[in-house]
């Protein structure tokens, strides 16, 4: 299985959000390795996008939407770290955020980091944080660089895909920019 490169991410957030669907999300602890299936995305743009962190123009807190694809940019919400990888063309701001995963490895580890259910350990941007141990420390990563200590490969699995309205978003609702496998008891919200 490959690792995606920075070609996959320099297109559309859209286009990444719906094609990273399947991906596997790799996290390495030590010897440990932890990964998981995506199965739930969102697409966020730059000002055009009043949900988006890049939204108001360039500013310290989201300044890494601006630079190359492939590049990870966490940030907190209600006390969660949420995953995003920017998108599209340097200098134009827009990132996926990494909804939900399927836990594949590192199952014991997971239950560990979460204390929670099998079903509720990564249904969710923070609860997929929480149990791969993804925290700020991450922000700025490489994800596409070999050794880093996340990754996401390819999987080529073709997956039935349905797209609805952001979670938790109030503005712009009319574009449905998040994207779930049909399904799949690992996605936050149906």
């Amino acid at each position: 299985m490959n690792r995606l490169n920075n070609l996959f991410y320099s297109r559309d957030a859209s286009m990444v959000a719906t094609d990273l669907l399947g991906k596997i999300l790799i996290r390495k602890i030590g010897d440990t390795v932890i990964s998981g299936k995506i199965v739930e995305t969102e697409a966020y743009y730059g000002s055009q996008d009043p949900a988006s962190r890049a939204y108001k123009g360039y500013n310290n807190f989201a300044k890494l939407m601006w630079d190359r694809p492939g590049k990870v940019f966490i940030y907190m919400v209600h006390a969660n770290w949420l995953l995003n990888i920017i998108t599209g063309e340097l200098g134009e701001p827009s990132a996926v955020l990494i909804r939900a995963l399927e836990p594949i490895s590192g199952i014991d580890k997971m239950l560990i980091n979460r204390k929670m259910p099998f079903k509720q350990l990564t249904n969710g941007p923070g609860k997929l944080t929480q149990a791969l141990g993804i925290t700020k420390n991450f922000n700025d990563t490489d994800i596409t660089k070999i050794n880093n200590k996340i990754s996401i490969i390819d999987n080529h699995e073709k997956l039935n895909v349905v797209s609805s309205h952001r979670i938790g978003v109030s503005k712009d609702v009319e574009r449905k920019l998040r994207f779930y496998v049909y399904d799949n008891n690992f996605v936050s919200k149906k």
